[in-house]
């Protein structure tokens, strides 16, 4: 999900979901000690919870970041060892790492010993030639003794030669049973499943034998997936929000933006699925598509698409 769950992102997605667990993109622990760290860790605390999710292989690096992710005020911090990108293997980052079960033991140990906020694990099935059920249920009995006792899996290996990061989403066939199978031969751990999930009827299915369920580019796409989230998978009393009224209290947040210099785009780019499938959905995301990266694009601009869709 890099470069798409910002923290504009996030707060909107707080708007429509009031328990969900939001996940920051994968920042690398490079950024964050070599860069500014308030350009990446900075958050609105109408996120909360928030969880932070570090790329990186060298515990001591991992460890600063994950300190500074508790001093920022971040709900959890997660070990990316399921992105197959080019860019992040180079630097020891990402699903290669599930090749190093120890190492990725050590920098667990070592980010959980200097905070008290959770500290977990999200990876793939395998990769490459590294795909049998055996190799991941030893990579996970390996980790697990790092004190680590959640695991959010993507129900698919990594390809890492051979096929781009999109490709690794779609391609390596989804093994669901494989990830409830974890779970029966690791109770104590909390297994969370990933993956080709699309729907909340789904997310009932999988919870029947798994402890929660992660949802990625389908939430992006279609955020108003998420409006029943909080009554069906939380059990919560309260009344959804209309689309129209989660952009209407996105309003000042806009303005906000806005008034502290950043563009309309920067914000409005994360909205464009929230009328999928409803009357007027294509045009408005093609007004805002058109429109919002202007030079002197506004609030206006975005009343100018809401418009666009029926009463």
């Amino acid at each position: 999900m890099m470069d798409w769950t910002d923290r504009h992102c996030r707060y909107f997605h707080r708007l429509i979901s009031q328990h969900a667990v939001l996940y920051t993109e994968m920042v690398t622990t490079g950024a964050l000690i070599h860069a500014d760290e308030a350009r990446f860790l900075q958050f609105d605390p109408k996120e909360q919870p928030v969880a932070l999710q570090l790329g990186g292989s060298n515990p001591e690096d991992l460890t600063q970041c994950t300190k500074m992710a508790e001093d920022w005020g971040y709900n959890e911090v997660n070990l990316n060892v399921g992105c197959p990108s080019d860019r992040v293997q180079n630097n020891m980052i990402g699903a290669c790492l599930m090749a190093h079960p120890h190492l990725v033991a050590e920098c667990l140990h070592k980010m959980q010993s200097v905070v008290d906020i959770p500290v977990t694990v999200k990876h793939r099935l395998g990769i490459d030639d590294m795909d049998s059920y055996e190799e991941l249920h030893n990579f996970v009995d390996i980790v697990k003794q790092s004190g680590c006792r959640t695991f959010i899996v993507h129900a698919r290996k990594a390809i890492l030669q051979g096929l781009s990061p999109k490709e690794n989403r779609d391609i390596p066939p989804l093994k669901y049973e494989w990830v409830y199978q974890l779970k029966r031969e690791f109770p104590e751990l909390e297994i969370i499943i990933n993956g080709g999930i699309k729907t909340l009827e789904e997310c009932e299915q999988h919870l029947l034998q798994l402890d929660g369920v992660m949802v990625g580019r389908e939430a992006y796409q279609n955020p108003y997936m998420m409006a029943e989230v909080d009554n069906r998978l939380y059990n919560a009393d309260s009344t959804p929000q209309q689309r129209k009224a989660v952009i209407e209290a996105m309003l000042p947040y806009i303005d906000a933006q806005l008034n502290d210099g950043r563009y309309l785009n920067h914000v409005v780019r994360h909205l464009l699925g929230l009328f999928h499938a409803q009357r007027g959905g294509r045009q408005f995301r093609r007004y805002l598509s058109e429109n919002a990266h202007k030079p002197g694009a506004s609030i206006n601009t975005l009343k100018e698409a809401l418009d666009l869709i029926p009463d």
